[in-house]
């Protein structure tokens, strides 16, 4: 390594790098976005903001994790291999920020990128991967002559699957966050110094961008980002946990990414389903529903990061003390976390009930009660001074 230090101080010295690079150049891209007409116009039920936002904000964490990288690791052929794809990928991701590229020719692009970091390394192929099935005599498949394409699939799937789930200010940012720290842990427990210095720096990457990015948002990180931390995270996946020939290595990346994967095969099989082309955009992913629920932005955030989180620590749980304490703990979290949220959806039931109770006007009075005297009429004002309920400025003031 380029510092003789300790790699927990070198993991977290490429994080503050990362995060302090980050921070200071997203005013810069911002201010970049507006003038190259990078810019995320509502034109749709899917938007959930109402005004125009800039975006390609990603190449503030690209530059952020770059520049962390150089510094705090040794170039490899896998790095390089990485690094180059992601180049690949942030370059199509800011053409698809200003000129909305087609989904096709971004497919094959992708496609591309992940060739170039798979065959400039074994380290980035997947070569072996471990027998699901406990019963078989074989504990793991070699694939062979498949690697190669099942490496590209992987990196492209969850390329796609990380850019999907960015439709909230904050979304993809922070569970990228979450998923980075996450094999971070994992790859000291195992110790991968390596792997953990370069999860360090897109963790650090995320964490300067993410203040300018939670909700109300100030920027987008766009295609340039979601799809650059979904190629990283997909690359870095392979170095580190593929490489076991035990259960552990089929399970832990599905549990590290598992908001994102499900995210994507709930919305392939939903298309499908329903005679339309996989690559076409709805309004049918897990944050949209959340927010059809009643929740707001940040809440539907809040909870997927809950989720997210909860996946991780499994992930890790799993890694460090085996499977079974691992399904204990995974299940454990998973009725805790139930009970919270149907105690805090009965809450919120409850207080929509009562904001509409107090919204519905109260029953006509009975005609009898309704009379007025003819005294009481002639004292009456004149209807035009009755009727209006504006004094002291009200107008005015609602105005504003």
């Amino acid at each position: 390594m380029p510092f003789q230090l300790p790699t927990i101080a070198l993991v977290a010295a490429a994080l503050l790098t990362a995060t302090l690079i980050s921070a200071i150049t997203t005013p810069v891209v911002k201010s970049l976005a507006f003038k190259i007409g990078a810019v995320d116009v509502p034109r749709d039920g899917r938007r959930m903001h109402d005004h125009p936002i800039p975006r390609m904000g990603g190449l503030a964490i690209f530059l952020g994790f770059l520049l962390s990288v150089l510094v705090f690791l040794p170039m490899t052929a896998s790095l390089r291999g990485m690094l180059l794809g992601a180049v690949v990928i942030v370059v199509l991701g800011i053409f698809d920020d200003i000129y909305a590229l087609g989904p096709k020719l971004k497919f094959a692009v992708q496609i591309v990128a992940a060739l170039i970091a798979v065959l400039s390394s074994p380290d980035n192929v997947i070569t072996l991967l471990s027998n699901p099935n406990i019963f078989s005599a074989n504990p793991y498949w070699d694939l062979g002559i498949l690697s190669i394409p099942f490496s590209v699939l992987w990196v492209v799937a969850i390329t796609n699957a990380v850019n999907l789930i960015d439709g909230l200010d904050g979304l993809a940012c922070g569970v990228s966050t979450i998923s980075s720290m996450t094999l971070l842990v994992i790859a000291l427990a195992v110790s991968e110094g390596n792997v953990a210095i370069l999860m360090g720096a897109l963790a650090g990457a995320c964490i300067g961008f993410l203040p300018y990015n939670l909700n109300p948002a100030k920027i987008f990180m766009g295609d340039t980002g979601a799809t650059f931390l979904g190629f990283v995270l997909a690359v870095t996946s392979i170095q580190g946990l593929f490489k076991w020939a035990t259960i552990i290595s089929f399970a832990v990346p599905f549990l590290l990414l598992g908001l994102p994967i499900f995210d994507t095969c709930f919305a392939i099989l939903r298309r499908v389903s329903h005679g339309q082309s996989p690559m076409s955009p709805d309004r049918g992913h897990i944050h949209h529903r959340l927010i059809d629920m009643g929740l707001s932005q940040k809440q539907a955030v809040a909870v997927l990061y809950i989720i997210s989180a909860i996946l991780g620590l499994s992930a890790v749980v799993l890694t460090t003390n085996g499977v079974e304490k691992a399904l204990m703990f995974l299940l454990a979290l998973c009725v805790v976390g139930g009970l919270a949220a149907k105690l805090y959806l009965d809450r919120l039931n409850q207080h929509v009930q009562q904001e509409q109770e107090k919204q519905t006007p109260p029953p006509p009075r009975p005609q009898q009660q309704q009379r007025v005297s003819p005294t009481r009429r002639r004292r009456s004002p004149p209807p035009e001074v009755a009727g209006n309920d504006k004094f002291f400025g009200e107008e005015e003031r609602s105005d504003k």
